[in-house]
């Protein structure tokens, strides 16, 4: 008899397929498993977060006598701002010096009297009382300021007039550098009169409501210029003025 025995060759190669189909069922299932998860993270992070508690809301809710009493405190500060600012007098008027200038008297002009006239300065002023300033000034006082003009005008002229004298002369050798001696000393000479009538402004003009200076005017008679002594009504402020 013969005894037919089975291939083992075909029983390894079976239980080969069947280790193999297994492993891979294991793999789909793991792989299903891991979409499952993906999905769920991704529906998880679509999904908005629930909005948070607002801290005003709670504070709020928590805080609610205390903003009344703030509110309170607010008005009645309020309330007395405006009581202090009824109670403030209002600003007062400020007039521009320009307005009160323009219904200021004219200046009054005193000219050159004398018989000698360096650079349109002259030797003398007229010692006059002019008319107008009866009741602004004294007369002795207007003559007395004056006088100490016309002395000094009388110390100083003389040694201007030499000098022109020698720089004509000179003119022509000098090329006209002669007559800067004499340029500078009228010019000195016109600052110490200014030096003088700030003086007497300060002394006792200022206090009247009067202003004395030097400034060049043109002749009466000719186109020349020629320096005069202005007087200046100076304007009275209303301080007693009700607004």
């Amino acid at each position: 008899m013969s005894i037919l025995l089975p291939n083992m060759a075909e029983f390894d190669t079976i239980s080969e397929l069947e280790e193999e189909e297994e492993e891979e069922e294991e793999e789909e299932e793991e792989e299903e498993e891991e979409e499952e998860e993906e999905a769920a993270s991704s529906s998880s992070s679509s999904s908005p977060p629930p909005p948070p508690l607002s801290s005003s809301s709670s504070s709020s809710s928590v805080s609610g006598p205390d903003d009344d009493e703030e509110d309170e405190e607010e008005e009645e500060e309020e309330e007395e701002e405006k009581e202090q600012e009824e109670r403030m007098p209002p600003p007062p008027r400020v007039v521009s010096e320009e307005h009160l200038r323009r219904y200021a008297p004219d200046p009054v002009l005193v000219r050159g009297a004398g018989h000698i006239t360096v650079f349109g300065l002259s030797n003398k002023f007229d010692t006059e009382f002019p008319s107008v300033l009866t009741g602004k000034v004294a007369p002795e006082e207007f003559k007395t300021s004056i006088g100490r003009v016309n002395a000094c005008l009388k110390k100083v002229l003389p040694v201007n007039v030499k000098w022109l004298l020698c720089g004509c002369l000179c003119c022509c050798c000098t090329l006209g550098c002669s007559l800067w001696p004499v340029i500078c000393l009228n010019k000195r000479t016109r600052r110490s009169i200014q030096k003088l009538l700030e003086w007497e402004n300060n002394r006792l003009y200022h206090k009247l409501a009067l202003h004395w200076k030097l400034t060049k005017r043109k002749c009466e008679t000719s186109n020349m210029m020629e320096y005069v002594i202005l007087i200046e009504f100076l304007p009275k402020y209303p301080i007693f003025r009700p607004d």
